[in-house]
C-alpha cells in the first residue's frame, strides 16, 4: 500500500509498505479521508514522531475493508471514524473509562503508524461507525470536532451564554460552530490573520476582531457592553492570549485552557490580579471523551453532523491527493495560500 512515512523530522516521503493484517478483535480500515492537524506540521518539521519511521495522521475515516478473528461480520463494509487513542485499560484513569489520561497509551499517527495511509488495522473498541449521509471528509472531521465539543463541556456551556475564543483556526471555528449549536448568545473570535478574519465572516460569525486592528479586550467590552465574556477560550498556547482570555471573561466567569503551547505560559501580576479579583474558574481541556452515552463526545459529533447542527463541510478548504506527501504540510507551514482544513482524500 502507498503511505506517508515520516523518516527524521522534516523528511516526509510517499511509499510502499507491507498493507498490515487485522489480528484479533480488530479489522482492515481502507482509508478514504485523513485530515492534517496543526500539530502534525509539528511532527513533521519540528519535534518528530515518538520514534521513526512512522505514519503519522490521526484524523481519519474509511471504510471497514477485511475482518480480524472474532469480529462481527456485519462489520464488513461498514463507514467508520476512528478514535486514535489506545488505551492500556489497566491504570486508575482506565478504569474510571477517562481514557484521555491514560498514563500508558499508544497513539495512532504519533506512537504507532496512523493515517496517512491507504490501510490501517485497527481494534474494534475505536470504531465510531458513521451513516452513509455522512461524507468521508465530513466524518474525518469527527476527531477535531470532538476534541471541540469536549473543550466546551469542561466549561458547562449555557444557553445565553457569551464566548470568546482566541484563535481562529479549525479548532476555534469548530468552537464556534459548537457554542452556535448549544444556543449561546454570541460568539467571539479573535486573531491576527486577516485571511482567517475573512473566512470567519464568510461562512457566518458576525463577531470577529483582528488583534492588529486595536486592543481585542476594548472591543470584547463594547461588544458585551462593559460586561464581558461569560467564557473564554484560549486556542492558541502563547502567553498574551492567555493574558487576553483573563481580561476579556466577567467576573465569575470560566476560562478553558486549550491550546497547546509553543513555549513557556508567562503571566503577569496584572493577568493574575484578573484571576484572584474576579474569582475566576480555570479549566484545562485535553483530547476527548470515549465513553458511554451521554459523555462521548465522537457518537455526540456523529450526531450533530448528521442532523446537520453543525457543519463541517465548509472548513474544508483543501482536498488532495495521498500521493502530494509532503507538499500540503509545507504549504501549511510556509502558509502559500490560504487554508483551514487540508484533509488527504483516496479513492
Amino acid at each position: 500500500m502507498k503511505a506517508c512515512v515520516l523518516h527524521k523530522v522534516g523528511d516526509l516521503r510517499v511509499e510502499d509498505v507491507p498493507t498490515p493484517k487485522p489480528q484479533k478483535g480488530e479489522v482492515l480500515v481502507k482509508i478514504k479521508a485523513s485530515g492534517i492537524c496543526g500539530s502534525d506540521i509539528q511532527r513533521v518539521f519540528v519535534k518528530g514522531t515518538y520514534h521513526f519511521p512512522t505514519i503519522p495522521g490521526h484524523e481519519f475515516s474509511g471504510e471497514i475493508a477485511e475482518l480480524g478473528k472474532g469480529v462481527d461480520p456485519s462489520y464488513l463494509g461498514k463507514k467508520v471514524a476512528v478514535f486514535p487513542l489506545l488505551p492500556c485499560m489497566k491504570c486508575d484513569n482506565c478504569q474510571i473509562g477517562q481514557y484521555a489520561q491514560c498514563i500508558n497509551y499508544n497513539y495512532f499517527g504519533s506512537r504507532c503508524d496512523g493515517g496517512f495511509a491507504e490501510y490501517i488495522a485497527v481494534p474494534v473498541w475505536n470504531l465510531v461507525f458513521v451513516p452513509d449521509s455522512l461524507s468521508y471528509e465530513e466524518a474525518a472531521m469527527c476527531e477535531p470536532s470532538a476534541v471541540a465539543v469536549h473543550a466546551l463541556r469542561q466549561g458547562e456551556v449555557e444557553i445565553g451564554d457569551t464566548i470568546i475564543i482566541y484563535g481562529a483556526g479549525t479548532i476555534g471555528l469548530l468552537l464556534g460552530l459548537w457554542a452556535k449549536a448549544m444556543g449561546t448568545d454570541k460568539v467571539l473570535l479573535v486573531d491576527i490573520d486577516e485571511s482567517k478574519i475573512t473566512f470567519a465572516k464568510k461562512i457566518g460569525f458576525q463577531y470577529v476582531w483582528n488583534s492588529n486592528d486595536g486592543n481585542p479586550i476594548t472591543w470584547v467590552k463594547k461588544v458585551t457592553e462593559d460586561r464581558g465574556a461569560d467564557i473564554s477560550i484560549e486556542g492558541v498556547g502563547i502567553s498574551i492570549t492567555l493574558e487576553q482570555c483573563l481580561k476579556s471573561v466577567r467576573t465569575f466567569g470560566k476560562v478553558i485552557a486549550m491550546g497547546n503551547p509553543i513555549g513557556d505560559m508567562i503571566l503577569s501580576q496584572k493577568g493574575y490580579w484578573e484571576i484572584l479579583r474576579k474569582q475566576l474558574k480555570i479549566m484545562g481541556t485535553w483530547n476527548s471523551s470515549y465513553v458511554s452515552l451521554p459523555k462521548n463526545d465522537w457518537k455526540l459529533t456523529i450526531h450533530a453532523m448528521e442532523k446537520r447542527q453543525i457543519d463541517v463541510k465548509e472548513l474544508i478548504t483543501h482536498k488532495i491527493p495521498l500521493t502530494d506527501g509532503i507538499k500540503p504540510f509545507e504549504m501549511i507551514r510556509d502558509k502559500k495560500e490560504f487554508f483551514n482544513k487540508v484533509i488527504y482524500v483516496m479513492k
